[in-house]
């Protein structure tokens, strides 16, 4: 019976995905922007037009360098966007499973790097679609609009703007130094990475009606580090107004590993860098090439730089803005996969021992409490019980996160768990690990050589139809799709996304209760 379900959802899905474009007719080229005109090219199938590595900002190289994002830089004639620019300054890891060459940046790196991509349907800039603008993970320290599996043709092909957006990493993203604040007109440094994610946004609002998008109707999401700049981005002043929707995929948890850093902190950690170059100013660092900037010593490992309480982009750390009511309120879509820890090599592994004594060392006089609901009476299952409490562990923390926006927020969230593995017979041990849903919400499997099921196509259809319509909506529910309820706190229930399609409890309600209690402790 569950196959004839999904097969009759494929069918309703493939059709009103082929049927819906069939008579469109693409823009008219080229295409006028603020800054010059631009001409795309057409995507295999006819309906989408694709423009890659349109300069939203101008390039930050020289005395721009950890400077706001500036305007581009306008251009004579027509620009062809017909390849993407260059990747922001990292580390190309290219491939590094499960992040295998299609997840990972695969192009060449500059500084020069500020660039969007836009693939669209529509057939007249009268058209106003909306949009959908997607900011890449990478821990704030790789990753880029071209990667493979963010391919937007198929989202497009279902009646929507898809954008994908470099901006910049690491040390040349995220460098605060007390001479960059005194040079700033407001008394800010870093969270460079940041603004440009403003600055694209700044230009989608002022330009992608010309390629048939509606301005008013701008959807941000992200996926892990993006998902992340989704939540600054809903917290930072900067951003009011330049969206109107936002997902953030693997990225809205109660108790947060990654939090920003008050400023004088993170200056003091950025002159500390400078006197380990060797330099004095700014201007020597300005002036330093960037190979000598990011050079690491051997033995030594690379300094991180991240997010800022800057007083300008981010004036608190976003919970601290949710729970006060100051954040751009917005309807979002939130989540997690069922295993996003299984890349490390003990993922799913241990031993009856090794659980408990794991359990005394994480929840300390609490372990007793823990034990009695996950108590492995062998090895075997251990590594089930591990992988268990975890998954518990992560939903609570979705939903407590949910539960205190709920608090300051009139629009809606939904919340889903997302647990269909990726079939890789050679790497079974990955299961449904972190990014592994991209794919499917992009409808690009593809883009990936697995040996997929027909459930994978239907779980594909199905999750980038709920991303469209809340795109379009603000509701990712619509006809021939499984229902997909509101956060509720008094409804204590996650939407399902993989094999199952429906409703699941966050937890039992004791493993619940453990969990509650112990986040809460910590807060």
């Amino acid at each position: 019976m569950k196959k004839q379900f999904f097969l009759f959802l494929t069918l309703v899905l493939l059709f009103s995905c082929t049927g819906k474009l069939s008579e469109r007719r693409t823009l008219p080229q080229p295409v006028k922007t603020q800054n010059g005109l631009v001409s795309g090219t057409i995507c295999e199938d006819g309906n989408v037009l694709v423009f890659k590595g349109i300069p939203y900002a101008a390039p930050p190289i020289s005395k721009l360098r950890w400077r706001e994002p500036q305007p581009p830089v306008p251009w004579e004639g027509v620009l062809m966007a017909d390849k993407y620019c260059a990747s922001c300054i990292q580390t190309l890891a290219r491939s590094r499973p499960p992040w295998t060459e299609e997840f990972i940046s695969q192009d060449t790196i500059s500084e020069d790097c500020l660039c969007l991509n836009i693939w669209t349907p529509a057939g007249t800039p009268a058209d106003k679609l909306p949009v959908l603008v997607f900011i890449h993970g990478g821990g704030f320290n790789e990753g880029s609009g071209s990667v493979t599996v963010y391919n937007g043709e198929e989202l497009a092909k279902k009646g929507i703007i898809m954008v994908t957006i470099n901006y910049r990493l690491g040390l040349m993203g995220f460098f605060t130094h007390p001479e960059l604040t005194a040079e700033s007109p407001n008394n800010a440094s870093g969270n460079y990475g940041l603004l440009d994610q403003v600055a694209a946004l700044q230009w989608i609002k002022n330009n992608i009606e010309a390629f048939g998008g509606d301005p008013e109707c701008v959807t941000i999401s992200g996926q892990s580090a993006g998902a992340i700049s989704v939540h600054m981005l809903i917290a930072s002043p900067l951003a009011k107004g330049l969206f109107h929707r936002a997902i953030s995929q693997s990225g809205s948890f109660f108790s947060w590993s990654v939090k920003p850093t008050p400023l004088d902190e993170a200056e003091k950690a950025g002159s500390e860098f400078a006197e380990s170059k060797g330099v004095n100013s700014l201007a020597e660092l300005r002036a330093m090439p960037v190979e000598e900037l990011t050079a690491v010593k051997p033995g030594e490992r690379p300094r991180r730089f991240g997010m800022v309480i800057d007083g300008w982009f981010l004036e608190d750390e976003p919970l601290a803005v949710l729970t006060g009511g100051k954040q751009n309120d917005v309807p979002i879509i939130t989540g997690l996969n069922a295993d996003e820890g299984s890349a490390g090599p003990e993922y799913g592994k241990s031993t009856v021992e090794a659980f408990r004594t794991q359990a005394e060392m994480v929840y300390g006089d609490k372990a007793g409490e823990y034990l009695s609901l996950y108590s492995p009476q062998s090895d075997e299952e251990a590594g089930r019980m591990s992988i268990e409490s975890a998954r518990d562990q992560g939903r609570v923390s979705t939903f407590l996160w949910a539960e205190m926006r709920a608090k300051t927020s009139t629009t809606d969230a939904y919340t889903y768990y997302f647990s269909r593995a990726i079939p890789w017979p050679e790497y079974p041990n990955f299961k449904a690990f972190h990014t592994s849903e991209i794919p499917y919400v992009f409808n690009n499997l593809k883009m990936l050589d697995r040996p997929w099921e027909a459930v994978d196509t239907t779980v594909a259809d199905i999750m980038s139809s709920y991303w469209v319509n809340f795109v379009t909506n603000g509701d990712p529910n619509g006809p021939g799709l499984p229902d997909w309820p509101a956060f509720d706190s008094t409804n204590k229930v996650t939407m399902e996304l993989g094999e199952n399609m429906n409703p699941m409890p966050f937890a039992s309600e004791d493993n619940f209760q453990f969990f509650k209690d112990f986040i809460n402790r910590d807060q």
